[in-house]
């Protein structure tokens, strides 16, 4: 899991928006938001970028941390590089942990 702070930059998907597009496409790019405050590890308030880079305030907002299902509505999710990033710092923190133990 990776603990969200202020600052940082994740995905918005409006559940609005589906099909805003194109009928034919099943989900539309996410926009981009950057975390304003923080709630808990899995609910935070942003400052969300349209399509047009307009900024748009979204509060107790979801944050799918990507076990389980995505929700049904609108929620914020990492972007599959800052997910990359974690999965490595994990391993290498529990092969450190494994060398400290032997």
């Amino acid at each position: 899991m990776i603990k969200p702070t202020i600052g940082r930059v994740v995905w918005f998907r409006d559940s609005t928006l589906k099909g805003a597009i194109s009928k034919d496409e099943p989900e539309p790019q996410p926009c981009a938001a950057i975390i304003a405050f923080v709630h808990s590890d899995t609910l935070v308030n942003l400052t969300v970028f349209d399509w047009n880079g307009c900024p748009n305030a979204r509060t107790s907002v979801p944050l799918f941390q990507g076990d389980g299902e995505r929700p049904d509505g609108s929620f914020c999710e990492w972007m599959p590089y800052q997910q990359g990033q974690a999965a490595k710092t994990e391993a290498l923190e529990k092969k450190l942990e494994e060398a400290k133990g032997q």
